[in-house]
């Protein structure tokens, strides 16, 4: 290597060095909002695209698992930090990635990938789910208050109900019983911690001044609990002999249903108050990623609820939903490849002022 491409490659390994140190924990949420659409898209609609958008995925999972693990390696101290700090539950973003993949996966028949993706999801909801709370309890040197609470801490119930999901649907291929009752257990436990979670998260709205950055995306993921909540209780209603009643499924998820499609006026609205009344711009970041998986995820979820409960409109409208995701799933990727090209024109324009003359 001459003297002027080591120069050149020097600054670009050092920004891509700053990028994997300072990933987002909640990285995974581009796997989680594409992995959904190309469920929303899948069967009859527009197969091709939803394979496509399968393989952009898989695509996706497998580089951010690198660069997670790099970050793991190369600066465990910081990502420890992270995860014991009221931003350790975006983390469980690889939780709920992982079980969204297998999810479409044993859709499309391949089931020991899905099996695989499973079993990472699990044994990563294991440690995180436990330690990022314990992480936040045990830690002396926390000063807790409601301030802390935000929408990502939601992504605990969706890592939680992502399993529930995952199981239910692999159930079928077997084992069916020690599948289909970790999807009641797992289903449950997410139920119990979103009524817990919507508490915590309406008195932190209610009760305390709210910065119009802190609001949208991250709190769409408020609806996107729901609505996960309500596709695990639509596939455990597809599955015979559960552990709970199916007259019990169905009324929660119709009950939770309901309040996920109150919550859509008021996150918009959040949204125009964020964006046209406080001034705060319209620009690409991570988080929307984190809005993209609940408008899918109510599209999904609303359809396998009609299906399961013979209530067509709602099937029909859940179906209907699906191209409002994937046109809001274009218009986000299409501005993170924007944002991706800014970044490398400033590189470039750096390494052109930092070249020796």
């Amino acid at each position: 290597m001459d003297r002027r491409s080591e120069h050149t490659s020097r600054p670009r390994r050092a920004g891509w060095r700053q990028v994997t140190r300072d990933l987002n924990p909640g990285v995974f949420a581009f796997v989680m909002a594409t992995g959904i659409v190309s469920t929303a898209l899948h069967g009859d609609r527009l197969p091709v695209t939803s394979d496509v958008l399968l393989v952009a995925a898989i695509a996706g999972y497998a580089g951010l698992v690198v660069a997670s693990g790099w970050r793991l390696l190369r600066w465990p101290r910081r990502m420890l930090a992270d995860v014991v700090s009221p931003r350790g539950f975006a983390f469980l973003t690889f939780v709920a990635a992982s079980n969204v993949l297998a999810t479409r996966l044993a859709m499309g028949g391949w089931r020991w990938p899905a099996i695989a993706l499973l079993a990472a999801g699990v044994l990563g909801w294991l440690l995180l789910g436990y330690g990022v709370p314990l992480g936040l309890i045990a830690d002396p040197r926390r000063h807790p208050t409601l301030d802390q609470v935000n929408g990502t801490w939601f992504i605990w119930v969706v890592g939680t109900q992502s399993i529930a999901v995952a199981a239910a649907t692999l159930a079928p291929a077997g084992p069916a019983t020690v599948l289909a009752a970790t999807a009641v257990v797992c289903w449950a436990i997410g139920l119990v911690l979103y009524l817990l979670l919507a508490a915590i998260g309406l008195a932190r709205l209610l009760v305390r001044p709210v910065a119009a950055a802190e609001l949208v995306p991250p709190y769409w993921v408020f609806m996107g609990a729901a609505a996960i909540t309500i596709l695990a209780g639509a596939r455990l209603l597809a599955l015979p002999g559960t552990l709970l009643s199916h007259s019990l499924l169905a009324d929660v998820s119709l009950v939770l249903w309901s309040f996920c499609s109150w919550l859509i006026p008021l996150l918009v609205a959040l949204g125009v108050w964020r964006h046209l009344v406080r001034r705060v711009s319209l620009r690409y970041e991570t988080g929307l990623w984190s809005m993209v998986f609940p408008i899918g995820m109510y599209g999904v979820a609303g359809e396998q609820l009609g299906r399961a409960t013979g209530i067509r409109w709602l099937a029909a409208l859940g179906g209907g939903e699906a191209w409002v995701a994937l046109a809001v799933w274009v218009v986000v990727f299409v501005a993170m490849l924007a944002a991706g090209g800014r970044w490398l024109r400033a590189g470039k324009r750096a390494l052109r002022l930092d070249r020796p003359r």
